[in-house]
């Protein structure tokens, strides 16, 4: 019988599945942020991958390995922009038909994104209906996989290949700051990188505004809040998942929130000093440096999550 793989094992299963599909995103630094913060800084772009964010990584992993049946019958998912694109992608790309629930709110960018990509989007209000609720009604109705946006093993493995090939470019880091929502990328990211460097620090960042990943690290006790209303839209997931929370707990080293002012702070250096563009979400590592909620030292990796912002949201970020 075989064995499970091992989540080190499945994240580089995923790294040879995206082989060819998902782009190897570019390391870039900067020097004037090295001098200011004194450590060596390097940057993931994953403002740069297909769609947009990391999010392709593991929607590719995860629906490339359904059954011709699953297939058949379509997916459905639920997300605020990122990953709703990545499975719209995705089902364009193998032929599968998808369906997206998304918030009344959600950027007009993403949602416009998701629906060219040839999705179906269902609209709700996150102030009065669970969106799982929702995905599970219609997936019960028509038969429809679910594709969640971060529960899910092979999701978490699709995102910890962004900061295996970080690892495989720089080789050794001290410390790695990822952006966290429900986890996803930051549960992969961690797992890869204690498999490939244990001793680095491996620090999760998040809206103060969405603090319940922070909260549920240090209690050691899951806790759900309202959705967020941060500028890191990304982020406004209510509470870690049931596979996400345990992995947080066992492979990630800190947890730190960052204020609103510092996020905007970031998405205007990146855009002005390092000639980025990246989404509030996108920008949480930076944050986290530049006002000193984490103080670097020695070499830092930090994920550039996403980069899929729209320009009234930019612009307001601009004029800060």
């Amino acid at each position: 019988m075989t064995q499970p793989l091992d989540p080190f094992e499945r994240i580089k299963a995923a790294q040879e599945r995206l082989r060819g599909q998902a782009h190897v995103t570019p390391v870039v630094a900067s020097r004037t942020l090295d001098r200011q913060l004194g450590a060596q800084v390097f940057f993931k772009c994953e403002n740069l991958q297909r769609v947009g964010a990391f999010k392709f990584r593991g929607a590719y992993n995860a629906i490339s390995q359904l059954s011709d049946a699953q297939k058949s019958r379509g997916v459905i998912a639920y997300s605020s922009g990122n990953h709703a694109q990545a499975v719209a992608l995705v089902g364009q790309l193998l032929g599968v038909r998808t369906t997206v629930v998304m918030p009344k709110d959600a950027p007009a960018t993403k949602r416009a994104a998701t629906e060219g990509y040839g999705a179906a989007v269902v609209e709700y209000d996150p102030q009065t209906t669970a969106r799982e609720e929702i995905a599970r009604t219609l997936a019960d109705q028509h038969g429809y996989t679910t594709v969640p946006p971060f529960d899910h093993p092979e999701i978490v493995a699709g995102q910890g290949t962004a900061a295996l090939e970080l690892f495989q470019e720089v080789k050794n880091l001290d410390m790695l700051l990822v952006p966290c929502g429900g986890a996803g990328l930051l549960s992969g990211s961690a797992i890869a990188s204690k498999a490939v460097n244990p001793t680095c620090r491996v620090i999760g960042i998040e809206p103060e505004l969405g603090d319940d990943a922070t909260r549920s690290f240090h209690a050691k006790t899951l806790h759900t809040i309202k959705p967020p209303q941060t500028i890191a839209d990304g982020t406004r997931t209510t509470s870690l998942g049931k596979l996400t929370f345990p992995l947080v707990l066992q492979y990630v080293d800190d947890m730190k929130t960052v204020s609103e002012p510092a996020i905007a702070e970031a998405v205007r250096f990146l855009f002005y000093r390092m000639k980025l563009v990246v989404e509030p979400s996108g920008a949480l590592g930076l944050a986290a440096l530049l006002s000193r909620v984490v103080a670097p030292s020695g070499r830092a990796g930090v994920i550039l999550s996403g980069g899929n912002v729209d320009g009234p949201t930019m612009t307001a970020i601009l004029a800060m």
